[in-house]
């Protein structure tokens, strides 16, 4: 229960005060914002970097991808952006390709030395692309769901720190016998404090979790449109 306080103690509080003054529950809901908002903050830091980094990736991959002269020599021509996670996708993509390939030779399909796809090897192909660019993405989108939890529940969290607060109020009218400010202001200000803290950690979290989800809205497009550009040139090639 928070501690009485005569008018004149309550002139100088500042905020560390109001902390001090507050029960042992209080503190831990404060705590629990606290260290999911520091957490939140982390992530957003994180994936700010790594997704301006896959962006400017993608696009001089893409840059290098166009430049080669045949899909078999893309691996080579691409190599220096192997940060990108379009790299992962043309390796996965070739692989297949060169199993399909093989398969191929192997039922003596073999015809003055060309190989011709048809529209079941092409089919398997697009599903490793899919696959694999699923796994990347699923990789970039690591920790966004935390963003999410802490937008859900962090205003939950407050409300709860809130309802305390306001609960030890009533609690010290109920002792003290009298609803004077120096009697109810200690309990409203630690329910004010956990509102503040739960919104100042829920609010940050929708803005960084809708962006996240925005840029890999943007990323997952790089992804289809590889995938679409690489069938392509499978397809205008399609002799190997």
């Amino acid at each position: 229960m928070p501690v009485v306080m005569t008018p004149a103690e309550m002139g100088d509080l500042n905020f560390f005060d109001l902390l001090s003054q507050s029960s042992f529950f209080a503190i831990l809901i404060l705590l629990i914002l606290v260290v999911m908002s520091l957490i939140s903050w982390a992530i957003v830091i994180a994936k700010f970097r790594q997704y301006r980094s896959v962006s400017q990736s993608n696009r001089e991959f893409i840059r290098l991808f166009r430049k080669r002269r045949r899909l078999m020599d893309a691996q080579a021509k691409c190599a220096p952006r192997r940060d990108s996670p379009l790299f992962t996708v043309l390796e996965d993509g070739l692989s297949d390709l060169l199993h399909v390939v093989e398969k191929k030779k192997g039922q003596g399909n073999l015809q003055a030395g060309l190989i011709k796809l048809d529209s079941h090897d092409l089919d398997a192909i697009s599903k490793t692309l899919e696959r694999s660019s699923t796994e990347q993405h699923a990789f970039l989108e690591k920790n966004v769901v935390f963003l999410a939890t802490t937008a859900n529940v962090a205003p939950f969290l407050g409300l709860l720190g809130t309802c305390w607060g306001i609960m030890s109020a009533f609690m010290s009218i109920g002792a003290r016998g009298t609803a004077s400010l120096a009697v109810v202001a200690p309990g409203i200000a630690e329910a004010l404090i956990a509102t503040i803290v739960g919104l100042g950690a829920a609010i940050p979290a929708v803005v960084a979790y809708n962006w996240c989800n925005n840029k890999l809205k943007f990323i997952a497009d790089d992804f289809s449109n590889f995938s679409l550009e690489f069938l392509s040139a499978v397809q205008k090639e399609n002799e190997f």
